[in-house]
């Protein structure tokens, strides 16, 4: 394992990346901001100057022309509409009996038809048809008027500074929108520069660390094997497109670069592989693959199933094409794994441990307590991985230091994350309802409790195995130092409080599953500048050391994502769900298949990419089965976490080992191996499995036998 990816080399490539990276993901706050600033701007300028939407806004048009007055009409003196004069032309031409006409020339019979007309007036007290001129052209004139005088109002109010807002506030709404229609790109772009920087610093995720020179050699090779795969399956997807008269948004030529990027770092780490003492002899091929990144590895299998059985170079292209779809979404991710990073180089999590440390309580009750408010900064982090990246080394280094056991201190790290992705206002949670048109408020509520029937059985197996004392043994002056502690945590609760604040004013509304990826960030940052001021900042730029191990960490799990839908696009095109029967006899039955399958998925992919293969395949069976909505996607949920727990993969156990550190590890495994107890050997999987097993099965069951 290399050293922490946020202090692992300061060459110039790196703080280019670093640079880039911090870039976009302020691109993305400014986007995920931007809505509701420039909503907020279009408020204040209709309370600074009322009309400002409707009137002042707008460049004015020309002034209104004075109408001219219409030519009066023919016969209009005498009473006669235009439709009677007609009348009275054909008459002139069609002589009397007498064959003679009048003076005037109309004749006695003619000048009847006239007299009779001039005796039904219409309500103006013309004749029926006729329309008073004068009439007409005064209320032309009034409208001109009011036309007239209305346009030199508005003209006169749009004064030089209603004109400079005017101005700032289209130009945020341009770039606002400019940004939005360019989300899908910033997120490509993303994903391949913080993949190719986790790529250079080799910290994808995978199954093992890498030890040997021939494992790191095999790794390499596996990931400049996919790297290439997808890059032409970008070229091809592209190809098609083109053939068939579309037209590429740049997002081909991003990936495709981005892949190539990546498979030329893969040849140069090749060359020159990772030198250093733990370079001896191969473990042998087999256990060298497991070095090998797990994104790597899944392109491969979905990449051959294409091309091999399907002869379709273009399908993975299309599955990641599938994830950009959601490029808001995933983008959060990024935002949250920030967040996390900034979050770890705070004093907040200390400061908790350090109010909790003077009362010595039992490590099975510390760490039932961690597992349990661990839970609220996942659900604000979007993801247990997440979590368990930005706070488990200090979780472990703690647990340890108050006695825990090893296998204690691991499981807890491991499951630090998993409680709180029911909770609002999780990203998986949301992503759930977005997918499905459930309310994710639905969702959160029956959340709440699978969190605390899963923390209760956490928390009552993890004393049921104890080996201490459950009573606290507090230190002298316990309530002192414990208060002391949490008068730290003030000016941090009041910085945050504040943000939340300034947010509600500006845009009325509070931190919740829409506004907590862009507050997040903003409100850590802020917290950490106050911190180094005071002098508190462990390091001398700590923003910018998140940023850098940030950058490893969303392309390690961003990849992962894209990739685990694109496994998932081979077990929904192989039709491997079909085994599944369609029907049932009952809802037990068809929920017993379900958790079986829901766990195996969870074991292989990531959550983010495998709801997308529940919502295609899965879920409609369970909806024929009699099983609800709301009930089968609790039942995914924790399924997820459990298979996040459980191997082959333990996605939680890999990432609080990259982040634990490999020489910690190395005592703590050592430590393990000498148990004598079953038990205790495996404690740091069978703990956090059986609290979710059975919290599953309760969650699955319970409803059906019990409604």
């Amino acid at each position: 394992m290399d050293q922490r990816p946020g202090n692992s080399g300061h060459s110039a490539p790196r703080r280019a990346a670093t640079i880039a990276c911090a870039a976009l993901l302020a691109l993305v706050l400014t986007q995920g901001l931007g809505g509701q600033t420039h909503k907020a701007l279009l408020g204040l300028g209709e309370r600074l100057w009322p009309g400002y939407g409707s009137e002042l806004r707008l460049e004015p048009g020309p002034p209104p022309s004075r109408p001219t007055p219409a030519p009066a009409l023919v016969g209009a003196k005498a009473g006669i509409s235009a439709e009677e004069q007609a009348v009275l032309d054909l008459l002139a031409e069609e002589p009397g009996d007498s064959g003679q006409p009048t003076k005037s020339g109309i004749s006695a019979e003619e000048q009847a038809v006239l007299d009779l007309l001039a005796e039904e007036p219409g309500d103006s007290g013309l004749p029926v048809g006729a329309s008073d001129p004068k009439v007409e052209e005064a209320a032309a004139e009034a409208r001109y008027q009011a036309a007239a005088a209305a346009h030199a109002s508005i003209v006169a109010r749009r004064t030089a500074a209603v004109r400079r807002y005017v101005a700032f506030e289209r130009g945020v709404g341009a770039a606002i929108g400019w940004l939005g229609e360019h989300l899908h790109q910033i997120f490509v772009l993303l994903v391949v520069l913080c993949g190719a920087v986790a790529t250079g610093t080799r910290h994808h995720i995978a199954l093992r660390p890498i030890q040997r020179r021939v494992e790191d050699r095999v790794a390499q090779a596996v990931s400049l094997a996919a790297n290439l795969l997808l890059a032409a399956s970008v070229a091809a997807q592209w190809r098609l497109r083109v053939d068939a008269g579309g037209s590429d948004d740049g997002s081909a030529l991003l990936w495709g670069g981005g892949f190539l990027v990546m498979a030329a770092i893969n040849v140069a780490l090749l060359i020159r592989p990772r030198g250093g003492p733990a370079t001896g002899g191969a473990r042998g091929i087999g256990q060298a693959l497991l070095c090998a990144p797990l994104y790597a590895v899944m392109a491969a299998i979905a990449g051959c199933y294409f091309v091999a059985s399907e002869g379709y170079v273009a399908g993975l292209a299309v599955y990641l094409d599938k994830l950009s779809q959601n490029a808001q979404l995933y983008l959060q991710v990024g935002l949250y794994v920030w967040a996390g990073m900034l979050l770890r180089r705070t004093q907040i999590a200390a400061q908790i441990f350090a109010a909790l440390r003077p009362w010595r309580l039992s490590p099975e009750v510390l760490a039932a307590l961690v597992v349990l408010l661990a839970a609220v900064p996942t659900a604000y982090s979007g993801a247990s991985g997440i979590f368990v990246i930005a706070a488990g080394a200090l979780i472990f280094r703690e647990l340890a230091a108050a006695g825990a056991r090893p296998g204690l201190a691991l499981a807890s790290t491991a499951m630090s994350g998993s409680l709180g992705v029911v909770l609002s206002p999780c990203l998986l949670v949301v992503i759930v309802g977005y997918l499905t048109r459930i309310p994710s408020d639905e969702l959160f509520g029956w959340g709440r409790w699978v969190y605390v029937l899963s923390g209760g059985l956490f928390a009552a197996l993890a004393l049921l195995t104890r080996t201490s004392p459950l009573r606290p043994r507090p230190i002298a002056g316990a309530g002192r130092e414990s208060a002391a502690a949490l008068r730290g945590l003030l000016p941090s609760a009041l910085i945050f409080g504040g943000v939340l604040l300034v947010y509600y004013l500006l845009f009325g509304a509070g931190l919740d599953q829409h506004s907590a990826p862009v507050l997040l960030p903003v409100a850590l940052l802020a917290i950490l500048g106050w911190e180094r001021r005071r002098g508190g900042a462990e390091e001398a730029r700590p923003a910018a050391a998140a940023t850098a191990e940030g950058s490893v960490h969303i392309g390690a799990l961003l990849l992962l994502m894209a990739l685990s839908a694109g496994l998932g696009g081979v077990i929904e095109r192989s039709e491997v769900a079909a085994i599944v029967p369609a029907t049932f006899a009952s809802p037990a039955l068809a929920m017993a298949a379900l958790v079986v399958v829901l766990v195996l998925i969870g074991m292989v992919m990531d959550p983010y990419g495998a709801v997308i293969l529940v919502q295609a395949t899965l879920a409609k069976i369970a909806g024929d089965a009699g099983i609800s909505a709301v009930h089968f996607w609790m039942v995914v949920l924790v399924a997820f976490e459990l298979g996040y727990l459980t191997p082959p993969v333990a996605l939680n156990h890999l990432l609080a080992r990259q982040v634990i550190g490999e020489e910690r590890l190395a005592a703590a495994r050592a430590e393990v191996a000498a148990a004598t107890s079953w038990w205790r050997r495996f404690e740091h999987y069978l703990l956090p499995i059986s609290a979710l097993a059975a919290a599953l099965l309760i969650v699955a069951f319970g409803p059906l036998w019990w409604p």
